[in-house]
Parts: structure tokens; C-alpha cells; sequence
């Protein structure tokens, strides 16, 4: 089973992070998205889902290619500061997902800008971050 993983820089956290349960989601990642989705809508964040995966066909991928959508973008991008970070990235996972070379790359330059990065395979981790988050 994956454990949810935290990313920063060293020394930028103020504060204890939230104990996480580790209890993993079962269903599909689209799922997950929307139950996070309906949670962070409700805790008041400025946030977005950036639209990166899914299946798409040669010519919606050369499209969204073209307008400059950019792979490895993590699932949920929180704008707000909290904690000493500039804002929050929740990448989410099912099953045996692992993050992408794209994601990791991504994730590496958000957290040399000061941000949180969070992989997570459970709801109630990125429940219990958003909180931790908020608090």
C-alpha cells in the first residue's frame, strides 16, 4: 500500500504536519477527484483541477497541446498561502498509480517555489491536509 508523501523545502513548514490514516480510496481517480473537488469547494480555497488527464484523441491532444496545457500539473493546485507555503499541490492516486516522470519534474519545481506537494491514495489524507491546511 502507498503512504501519502509530503514535499517541501526544508525548514519552510511552520507547524506539525496532520497525522495521515493511510486508508486507500477504491474506485477511479475521476471519483476521488470529485469527492476532493465538493471538499475543497466547501473549505472556502481558491483552487483549481487542472484538466491533464483522461483519454484524448490525436487532435484534442495537439489542441490542448497548442494552448499550452502542460503535463505533470498536479490534480489540485490551492492558490492560498498557508504554513509558510505559497500554495498547496494534491496529486492523487489510485491503486498502484505511481507519480510520472512529467508529475515529478513538476513537483520538484513547485516545491523550489515554496510549495506544499502532496501525493496521496487516500480521501481521507487529502481530507485531513486540506484541514491541516486551513487550521
Amino acid at each position: 500500500m502507498q503512504k501519502t508523501q509530503l514535499m517541501h523545502q526544508s525548514g519552510r513548514m511552520t507547524g506539525n504536519p496532520p497525522q495521515f490514516i493511510n486508508r486507500p480510496y477504491v474506485g477511479r481517480e475521476d471519483e476521488f477527484q470529485k469527492a476532493l473537488a465538493i471538499y475543497l469547494k466547501f473549505s472556502g480555497a481558491f483552487w483549481f483541477h487542472s484538466p491533464n488527464g483522461g483519454s484524448r484523441n490525436q487532435i484534442e491532444a495537439a489542441k490542448f497541446k497548442a494552448m499550452g496545457v502542460l503535463p505533470g500539473v498536479p490534480d489540485c493546485m490551492v492558490l492560498d498561502g498557508r504554513h509558510g507555503f505559497v500554495g498547496m499541490a494534491i496529486e492523487l492516486k489510485v491503486k498502484a498509480n505511481k507519480p510520472t516522470e512529467n508529475q515529478v519534474a513538476v513537483h520538484n519545481r513547485l516545491i523550489a517555489s515554496g510549495w506544499l506537494v502532496a501525493v496521496t491514495w487516500s480521501l481521507d489524507d487529502a481530507i485531513a491536509l486540506v484541514d491541516w491546511y486551513f487550521q
